[in-house]
């Protein structure tokens, strides 16, 4: 299940840290930004050195049981949208 905040400091403290997730940055209208991964314990770190680099209004994230599952899907997320500020064919 995917948990939907506000792309700002004291948001992204309300964010559960205990798992790998995937996570995307959204801006207001819902185009999607970018697209990364997070290892269990920082998620909040990773949200965080985002702030003032990448625009977007809304951060969703998506815990999995292992980073590689994790990474598996965030290929495929980048591939099928093609996120503004990920690096495109890497």
């Amino acid at each position: 299940m995917a948990r939907k905040v506000k792309f700002n400091k004291s948001s992204i403290e309300q964010l559960p840290n205990d798992k790998p997730v995937l996570y995307r940055i959204e801006t207001e209208s819902g185009s999607l930004n970018y697209v990364g991964v997070a290892q269990k314990g920082r998620v909040r770190d990773r949200l965080k050195e985002h702030l003032g680099e990448i625009p977007g209004a809304t951060v969703s994230v998506e815990q999995f049981s292992s980073i590689s599952d994790a990474r598996k899907k965030e290929t495929n997320v980048i591939k099928r949208n093609k996120p503004k500020y990920n690096k495109q064919g890497t």
